[in-house]
């Protein structure tokens, strides 16, 4: 495949998949979201999201990022400099959780125009934007490797297996978005993490950092829902 060829596939429609492609996608993703062993690896990829929604935020409130950290236990740490309160620090802290779902819904409106291969190509870029803030070696290795794989596809994959792994994608971004408000919360419940997000909003705000766990839960939980009923062809699915 030639540059013309992915240029062309990236402005040019592409069919829909099958229905059932779309709910086998969907379930797959829920498996390997619930599944610990599966978790354990792909949590890496919701990480590279949170961070990313962090550094995003930091760089359009103006505050000065100095770079992002991901970490072999699937934790990360995004720093910048600006002031250490007020809407921007909140804003930038906000982002984080919420980032995986945002960028699942975007794919979603993305794979509802059938722009299957512009939504690979698309997060092919936000990981080189993303590798340029890394400052660690196993961060390098995590992106880089993630966004080798979404490269080969891009380039080499016959479009039936660009659709389904691009359905795929969008899905478990959108599943796996509640899962680290959940673990969060679990943690704070045993004594841990309580240098947490929510509990760094709840130092910015005063409000309680369960109220903030529980605004992350609803909202994450809110994109999945409504991101199953915008990308599912219910029309198509044989439902009694």
């Amino acid at each position: 495949m030639t540059i013309g060829d992915v240029l062309q596939q990236m402005i040019s429609v592409q069919p829909a998949p099958p229905a059932m492609l779309v709910l086998a996608t969907g379930l797959v993703a829920a498996v390997l979201v619930s599944w610990r062993a599966s978790w354990r690896v792909l949590r890496g990829v919701v990480t590279i999201a949170h961070e990313g929604g962090h550094a995003t935020a930091a760089a359009l409130t103006g505050r000065r990022l100095l770079g992002v950290r991901l970490h072999s236990d699937t934790s990360g740490l995004t720093v910048s400099t600006g002031r250490s309160t007020g809407p921007g620090m909140v804003f930038t802290m906000v982002a984080g959780y919420l980032a995986p779902s945002a960028l699942g819904l975007g794919g979603v409106a993305l794979l509802r125009t059938g722009h299957v291969t512009a939504l690979l190509w698309a997060a092919v870029v936000l990981l080189v934007a993303m590798l340029l803030l890394i400052r660690n070696a196993y961060g390098v290795l995590s992106v880089v490797a993630t966004g080798t794989m979404l490269v080969a596809l891009s380039w080499f994959a016959a479009p039936t297996t660009q659709g389904a792994f691009g359905y795929l994608l969008v899905w478990f971004l959108l599943v796996a978005a509640p899962r680290p408000v959940l673990e969060i919360n679990s943690m704070r419940r045993r004594g841990w993490g309580t240098d947490s997000d929510p509990d760094q909003l709840a130092r910015l705000t005063r409000l309680p950092a369960g109220l903030w766990i529980a605004l992350f839960g609803a909202l994450t939980l809110a994109a999945a829902v409504f991101g199953a009923l915008w990308l599912l062809p219910w029309q198509q699915l044989p439902i009694a």
